[in-house]
C-alpha cells in the first residue's frame, strides 16, 4: 500500500505542476483551487508512504515522478520541445528512482 500511496503522491504532484502552468495562463479560481488541492493531496500521500518507506527512497521517487511527469506533460500537453536529450534525461531520472528501490 505504501508504494501505491507514493505513486498517488507523484501523480498529484504532476497535477499540481500542471495547475501552476494553467494558473499562469488564465488566473482562474478553479486553477488555484485545483493547484492547492493537488499539492495538499501530494503531501498527504507522501506522508502516508513515508510511514513505512525510507525517507530518501520515498522522496527520490516522489520527486522523480513529479519531475519526469511534469516534463512529459510539458512536451505532450503544452507543446514544449521533444528533443532526444530531454527524453534521455527523463529516462535517467526514472532509472535513478528505480535504482534506489532496487538497492534499498
Amino acid at each position: 500500500m505504501d508504494w501505491l500511496f507514493l505513486i498517488m503522491a507523484g501523480c498529484f504532484e504532476m497535477m499540481g505542476v500542471a495547475m501552476i502552468n494553467k494558473l499562469h495562463q488564465d488566473r482562474s479560481w478553479k486553477a488555484f483551487v485545483l493547484l492547492f488541492i493537488s499539492f495538499s493531496l501530494s503531501f498527504l500521500f507522501l506522508a502516508l508512504a513515508m510511514k513505512t518507506l525510507p525517507m530518501g527512497t520515498a522522496y527520490a521517487v516522489w520527486t522523480g515522478i513529479g519531475a519526469a511527469g511534469g516534463a512529459t506533460l510539458g512536451m505532450f500537453v503544452y507543446g514544449e520541445p521533444r528533443s532526444l536529450s530531454r527524453i534521455i534525461s527523463i529516462a535517467v531520472v526514472l532509472g535513478s528512482a528505480v535504482g534506489l528501490k532496487l538497492i534499498g
